[in-house]
């Protein structure tokens, strides 16, 4: 462990929410860095649509994330979640430092990897350990300042990319530097998190059955033997899985679309995205915040879902105009505050045992950003080959899918501790399947 003389004071209740909440900010700001500044550093470093499309898929925001979650998921299930707090943003540091002094295209990728496994470590963890320490009839609210903050990141970093666009690659460079600098103060408050009383309660209850004699089952094969574990990775990764091909996508190459399909400069690009973000920011704590806890998520699911498909249908088939792109950003940026991010960090915490839950998340994240990492590498390639309008039919079908999955699996979950979640989804089930297995 880092030295505990260097730490902050002791953190709990919405601030501990909030600190855990950053790792979402780091996230989405490293993904939208990288987008808002693609164009100049292709220019730059004369990086081809291959080029462009290996940045994508090894980035935050696909298969570096994705080996990420892999490994950071069975880390924090052993050895604790303050044990991922205490380590994952000093790597992120590293490799935003990177990409910031970036000279090559070496450089670049290597920055763009090493920042992508550490937040692919850090994001499904957050998630978790905010859930876990959650009250029971605000867990929404708490789960969704992860939410918020996902939407302050591009924000804030589009707003930073217009201001800073006099000064070219270097505004850049400034950028990813900020970053670099909220993932210091952040690690550094997180230092003075307690460890999740659940997550302890249940190493304390291994210990005793390890006495008495009983042997876990395997983790993966226990997360597709049960029916309660194959449902919710039905309906998370079908969810995540197909909204992500689309917003993931979108988030990492919206600004490239907007001045290569659109013709608008870099600026015009990003004062669209920062607006498209704001109206995130706003969803998400008026509705999805405030509301999560009170009325059927099924029912807010649903309409963020069909807004979201109705964006989409709208930028495909319009002209690429200011009132096209002005109603794209207002349904799309209306439709993620209560779409499928929000839900999926809020279900996913829930719908798991504590034994297994941050390994099952990051199983899940590495799925979902493998598919994001395939179809990034493809989408440069559709666009220049087959055209925008192709590409934009394929990302509503996906959109299409994900919302009639949530709409017909959505759980009933609210205002239910974790506890009551569990024994209401398992039942003896767990206790069975392990003592089959005593010596």
């Amino acid at each position: 462990m880092a030295n505990k003389k260097f730490a902050a004071k002791n953190v709990s209740g919405w601030k501990a929410t909030i600190a855990v909440a950053m790792a979402n900010y780091i996230e989405a700001g490293s993904i939208i860095a990288a987008a808002s500044s693609l164009t100049l550093w292709q220019a730059y470093l004369n990086i081809d649509s291959m080029g462009i499309g290996l940045l994508s898929a090894l980035s935050a925001n696909a298969f570096g994330a994705a080996i990420g979650a892999l490994i950071g998921g069975p880390l924090t299930d052993k050895y604790g979640r303050k044990f991922i707090f205490s380590y994952d943003l000093l790597v992120y540091m590293i490799g935003v430092a990177l990409i910031a002094a970036s000279v090559n295209f070496p450089m670049l990728l290597i920055g763009t990897i090493i920042t992508g496994l550490a937040v692919g470590a850090g994001v499904p963890v957050s998630w978790t350990y905010i859930a876990e320490e959650s009250p029971q009839h605000k867990r929404a609210a708490h789960v969704g300042t992860a939410q918020l903050a996902w939407s302050i990141g591009p924000t804030l970093t589009f707003a930073l990319a217009v201001i800073l666009a006099p000064l070219g690659l270097l505004g850049s460079r400034l950028i990813f530097l900020h970053l670099l600098v909220i993932a210091f103060a952040t690690w550094y408050i997180r230092r003075g998190l307690d460890e999740s009383k659940i997550w302890e309660e249940q190493q304390e209850k291994e210990k005793q059955e390890a006495i008495e004699g009983k042997i876990k089952p395997n983790v993966l094969k226990e997360l597709f033997t049960l029916k309660a574990n194959r449902q919710a990775l039905v309906l998370l990764i079908g969810i995540y899985l197909f909204w992500n091909l689309t917003a993931g996508a979108m988030g990492y190459f919206m600004p490239y679309i907007y001045e290569n399909v659109g013709g608008l400069s870099t600026a015009q690009a990003n004062i669209l995205q920062s607006f498209l973000w704001l109206i995130t920011v706003v969803t998400t704590y008026f509705l999805f915040m405030k509301l999560g806890d009170k009325v059927s998520r099924k029912s807010l699911f649903g309409i963020g879902a069909g807004m979201g498909v109705v964006a989409w249908i709208i930028l495909t088939f319009m002209p690429m105009t200011w009132p096209t792109l002005i109603s794209f950003v207002i349904l799309w940026g209306a439709a993620a505050g209560i779409g499928a991010q929000a839900f999926y960090a809020l279900w996913t915490s829930e719908l798991f045992p504590t034994r297994y839950r941050a390994s099952a998340q990051g199983l899940m994240y590495f799925i979902v950003r493998t598919g994001i990492a395939i179809w990034s590498f493809m989408l440069p390639l559709l666009m220049d080959t087959l055209g925008f309008t192709v590409a934009g039919m394929v990302m509503i079908v996906f959109l299409v899918i994900h919302m009639i999955i949530g709409i017909f699996m959505a759980p009933n979950t609210q205002g239910k501790t974790l506890q009551q979640i569990e024994k209401e989804r398992y039942g003896d089930i767990l206790e069975t399947h392990q003592d089959r297995k005593t010596v």
